[in-house]
């Protein structure tokens, strides 16, 4: 299978990092020169040991800190300097699939699904039947009342997922989402998150699934040692 498509001149990265380099207080560097290009549409892994810099990396693109130097552009501004609400309108143009789910305990399933719409003042009859048909597919319809401490691991991971998908965001990170559900629900999802990307949205899939990876030609970004090589398309 392919999926992504080429960046046209008329469009600009959705993420661009200029020799970013990352460290935390006193510490050496967890990411080190790293350079790349995130285009409009595209799909790709991101992919390399435990403690190579996935998860910060990630967290650059989401916003949440600031590189120690270099430059981070995302949806073509650079970000650095910018008003806490020019960050909050960009992080509301992605999605986000947490390692941890971050699933609220006293909401049910379909309410921790469909907060991204009720964040965005959507009246609950324009969006319950897509809020229900998403659970459905990805296996929870018959969860969607229950509260997330009574659900699996993988079940929570399921509505972490369905919770980034809903808004139909333009940039999805997704950190492991395939971690805790079995290889079979794994390729559904997959197929879910590449029928986001046909739609439009980018998407970033940071994972140490190489079966996961192998089933679509995509491009890869592999860190090692803090810094960044791309391979594939």
């Amino acid at each position: 299978m392919k999926t992504g498509s080429l960046l046209s001149g008329a469009e600009e990265p959705v993420v661009r990092f200029e020799s970013v380099g990352m460290r935390y207080g006193l510490g050496p560097e967890v990411l080190s020169d790293v350079s790349f290009e995130i285009a409009p549409h595209s799909f790709q892994f991101l992919t390399g040991p435990s403690g190579a810099g996935k998860t910060t990396l990630l967290r650059l693109i989401l916003l949440s800190v600031r590189p120690t130097r270099g430059i981070v552009s995302v949806f073509g501004r650079e970000v650095s300097g910018i008003s806490n609400d020019a960050l909050t309108g960009l992080r509301r143009r992605m999605g986000v699939v947490f390692q941890d789910f971050r699933l609220l305990d006293h909401l049910t399933t379909y309410e921790n699904v469909a907060l991204p719409l009720r964040v965005q003042e959507r009246a609950e009859a324009s969006y319950r039947a897509e809020v229900v048909e998403l659970l459905r597919w990805v296996g929870l319809g018959e969860r969607m009342h229950v509260l997330p401490p009574l659900l699996s691991g993988g079940e929570k991971q399921r509505a972490a997922i369905a919770r980034a998908l809903i808004a139909r965001p333009e940039l999805l990170l997704a950190d492991e989402p395939t971690g805790n559900v079995d290889p079979s629900l794994a390729r559904r999802l997959l197929r879910l998150f590449m029928e986001l990307n046909r739609l439009g949205t980018s998407v970033v899939i940071a994972t140490h699934d190489y079966g996961l990876m192998d089933l679509v030609e995509a491009r890869r970004m592999v860190l090692a040692d803090g810094r960044l090589r791309v391979e594939g398309p």
